[in-house]
């Protein structure tokens, strides 16, 4: 068959049904789409014109999901670190942006870091920043999958300076990328305390005329809530049910603040938590309780948050960071196996961004979204447990090839579409810059 490419592996781990490890298997690619799963002698005999990558050493898996990113704030990577939230953003990011963010600074930080993450595993991000139109552009360019979220504040910033502005700009640009095969889109409103009632309903209105999800961070700390509470007399996650965003697929970023009946109402609602450990962690911002989460039927997915309250995009060391963690925040080793944190960063993302029809899992008919990491290294022996080997031991460093929509983008750790050279220069160019204005 014309366009066909065989992928044999020493494991392909399909991430459904959860934990299921395919020995010596194929996955048969036809132009964007997986044809089939195959053992590897049947797959080469059925097609034996098709072009051949064998992946000896190698667990095949879908390329991982990044379900939260600010990507742009790469260029800030280091920038006011060890500090907690609101004064991390007080003193240090806001500032920053109020004089350097213009779509050139958006262009080259979505550029390190789509860089980043193809590097590590990840064929798709959710991103979440100004001037989205240029991570369009970067995602159209480097060949990745992005979501990007239409950003609503109630305040100006360099890119729009009313609410309305917000709104006009963000239906321009769905429209202007409308039908492209990698793009697509959620309305972001940022956080509810930047955000009022009446933009909320609007929000809503938007996601659903769109069918779109809403994409936000919420409970992140537990100064928010307490804020909230005495601004506004409720907690966000009611105010939010009130106005009605709950109803629709709604993806909410950290939610490390749940109450008891915050636990009871979640699985009536549309709600997947994002969880954003190393984050969450290094701005002290709370625990998300993502065993009970689990335990009741909400789906979870991971994201690494931006650079600047990271230091990395890197999936791989969130997925440890996380199984980890809700081991010992639960008390209950069994808490996150290695398969179900796979699971977090692949299937369950898919699904928080209503993308699970297309990626996610290795299936027949999904797109060719799907990555190699090499276990045949000393460190990985004896790879006893592909799944806990990419979990617990593997770093991004093991990813050798990445595909997308069954198109090479990463080969032996050689990036196709973009330059390293010239990213490295442009990374100079923009510290420079940086330390002038600070």
């Amino acid at each position: 068959m014309a366009g066909t490419l065989i992928l044999t592996a020493r494991w392909v781990l399909p991430m459904a049904p959860r934990g299921t490890i395919l020995e010596n298997h194929a996955v048969v690619l036809c132009g964007e789409r997986i044809l089939e799963i195959l053992p590897n002698a049947e797959a080469l005999a059925r097609h034996p014109d098709a072009e051949h990558k064998d992946f000896p050493r190698h667990a095949l898996l879908p390329g991982l999901v990044n379900t939260h990113t600010h990507a742009a704030m790469t260029l800030l990577r280091g920038v006011g670190g060890d500090l907690p939230l609101m004064q991390w953003l007080q003193e240090h990011v806001w500032p920053i942006e109020a004089r350097l963010l213009s779509p050139e600074f958006v262009q080259a930080g979505s550029q390190l870091a789509v860089a980043e993450m193809i590097r590590g595993g990840t064929t798709c991000f959710n991103d979440m920043y100004l001037f989205p139109e240029e991570t369009a552009r970067v995602v159209d360019q480097s060949g990745i999958r992005g979501v990007l979220g239409l950003t609503v504040i109630d305040f100006p910033t360099p890119w729009a300076s009313t609410t309305s502005e917000y709104f006009r700009k963000g239906a321009d640009l769905a429209a202007a990328w409308q039908g492209h095969e990698r793009i697509s889109f959620t309305v972001a409103p940022h956080a509810p305390y930047t955000v009022g009632d009446d933009s909320l309903r609007e929000i809503a209105r938007r996601a659903a005329a769109m069918d779109v999800p809403v994409h936000m961070h919420v409970h992140e700390t537990a100064h928010e809530v307490a804020s909230a509470l005495t601004e506004q007399g409720e907690r966000p996650l009611a105010r939010l049910g009130r106005l009605g965003l709950l109803e629709r697929p709604f993806a909410a970023v950290h939610m490390t603040q749940l109450d008891e009946s915050e636990h009871e109402a979640l699985p009536q609602t549309r709600v997947s938590v994002v969880h954003c450990a190393e984050s969450n962690l290094k701005l002290a911002s709370g625990f998300c309780p993502v065993a009970r989460l689990l335990e009741n039927g909400i789906n979870v997915a991971l994201g690494t948050d931006g650079v600047a309250s990271n230091n990395d995009l890197d999936m791989l060391g969130e997925m440890r960071t996380a199984a980890l963690l809700a081991k010992g925040v639960s008390g209950n080793a069994a808490a996150v196996g290695a398969a179900e944190a796979l699971e977090m960063a692949t299937l369950n993302g898919a699904r928080a961004l209503g993308l699970e029809d297309r990626i996610g899992s290795l299936e027949p008919g999904k797109l060719g979204d799907l990555i190699a990491i090499d276990l045949g290294s000393l460190e990985f022996q004896p790879a006893h447990d592909p799944h806990a080997q990419i979990v617990y031991a593997a770093t991004r460093d093991a990813v050798t090839d990445v595909f997308i929509g069954g198109r090479p983008l990463l080969r032996g750790r050689e990036l196709l579409t973009l330059d390293v050279d010239e990213l490295t220069n442009l990374a100079r160019v923009w510290q420079e810059r940086m330390q002038a204005a600070h």
